[in-house]
């Protein structure tokens, strides 16, 4: 479309995305499609992480006396497994998951 657009010669032609908002428009349309077509059972599992990776991330930054290197972590491993969801990959967001379990025990923050 953009390339189309700038060969055409139009003056308001949009320019293209940079390769971060490209990848944004990617995982949100792969968000509204995959629901429509994944099995029940798939959509069951990645709920199920949803929940859990809500809970213990939103725990865990919210958790007094972490230190920065601590809550980096933890904001970069909750990221892939949003990433891991977002392809519809719960063996993946499920080992995420568990990965911050282990900094919340480590941490001794309650979950």
């Amino acid at each position: 479309m953009y390339d189309d657009a700038r060969e055409a010669g139009l003056p308001w032609a949009p320019s293209p995305p940079r390769p971060c908002e490209a990848d944004r428009q990617v995982r949100d349309y792969a968000k509204d499609v995959l629901p429509q077509v994944l099995p029940l059972r798939l959509r069951d599992r990645l709920n199920r992480v949803v929940v859990s990776l809500s809970v213990t991330s939103r725990r865990l930054q919210s958790a007094r006396g972490l230190d920065a290197a601590t809550l980096q972590d933890v904001l970069y491993i909750t990221a892939r497994a949003w990433m891991a969801l977002d392809l519809a990959q719960p063996t993946a967001a499920r080992r995420e998951l568990e990965r911050l379990v282990a900094i919340a025990r480590r941490c001794s923050v309650e979950l």
